[in-house]
């Protein structure tokens, strides 16, 4: 479709905020740039910009256009750019963020094998918990899990997390399994104290979501002291299967309240939208893609098939 090559065009003016500062971004005049986006406009048949003496602004549907096809350029730059073998050479700093436990896990591990790899590259691995600014802080990319709310970020995703309440076979041989959300209230629940003021377990139920606020005499804001807890039966909580898979598994742990999912999320790798990805993050990326990626991932490969499921029921 003959319109597609005024997107970058379309995306420029988005970007720079006016049809001049994205003629001289993108060498052009004013008039071409303009009718560039007329051509767009008028082979979508709808209006994307609101044009006054003073401003620019996008429309809804113009949101909505830039939104999908920024990414898309993002990703159809970074393909030309590896089939052309631009940037080939995997080499310098590489800065990358993590979550905690899951770094520690799961991608500390794998440092090693990476660096065999690609010798030329000098990786700083960042451990945190806190959400990093991934432009104001420096890093190349990110690792994160659950919900993205910055569609600043091209995101790939690496795997599914799932999560599930738990608790030991000695804990709840004590004090018993509960069989409805609403029973936790009469449980200790370990709660994860990086949720400020505490954060409701949502699960999902017959006749839609339960919402349970977690009581009890401990809290901590790191995910594998929660799992120490467990194991020592001191009480119940929901925990991702990147930590506790081998331990349900093996029977230490036992998931409860299977018949209420709680929400599934994803891993993912984020890193800003640029026009050249650097190799060195491409490397990364597909490594992590190659080792940690898939359905089911190698923390979940002891689960039985009740556990993979998905909250509609079906298997991945």
């Amino acid at each position: 479709m003959e319109h597609f090559a005024a997107i970058p065009i379309f995306v420029a003016v988005v970007e720079a905020g006016s049809f001049s500062a994205a003629a001289a971004k993108l060498g052009l005049t004013k008039s071409a740039v303009s009718k560039r986006v007329q051509q767009l406009e008028a082979g979508l048949n709808v209006r994307l910009l609101q044009r006054t003496t003073r401003r620019l602004s996008l429309t809804e549907a113009g949101e909505r256009y830039y939104d999908s096809v920024r990414h898309a350029l993002a990703i159809a730059m970074e393909a030309e750019e590896a089939a052309a073998g631009l940037q080939s050479q995997a080499a310098g700093l590489l800065r990358v963020s993590a979550p905690m436990a899951f770094g520690r896990l799961h991608v500390s591990p794998l440092v090693p094998e990476f660096l065999r790899r690609h010798p030329n590259i000098e990786l700083d691995l960042a451990m945190d918990d806190r959400m990093v600014d991934l432009v104001a802080d420096g890093y190349d990319l990110a690792v994160r899990i659950g919900n993205l709310p910055d569609n600043s970020m091209v995101a790939r995703r690496l795997a599914p997390c799932r999560v599930w309440v738990c608790a030991s076979p000695d804990y709840l041989a004590e004090y018993g399994e509960p069989r409805h959300p609403a029973e936790l209230a009469q449980h200790n629940c370990i709660a994860y104290s990086y949720y400020r003021g505490g954060a409701s377990w949502v699960f999902q139920g017959p006749g839609g979501d339960i919402r349970v606020q977690p009581r009890g005499n401990y809290q901590v804001n790191n995910s594998e002291a929660r799992r120490d807890a467990l194991l020592a039966g001191l009480g119940i909580c929901e925990m991702p299967t990147f930590i506790v898979g081998p331990d349900l598994a093996a029977g230490r742990l036992k998931a409860v309240l299977t018949d209420y999912p709680l929400p599934r999320h994803a891993i993912h790798v984020v890193y800003p939208e640029r026009r050249r990805l650097p190799a060195k993050a491409r490397a990364f990326i597909d490594f992590l893609q190659e080792k940690l990626g898939g359905e089911r991932p190698l923390w979940d490969s002891g689960l039985p098939a009740s556990l993979l499921a998905s909250p509609n029921g079906s298997r991945p």
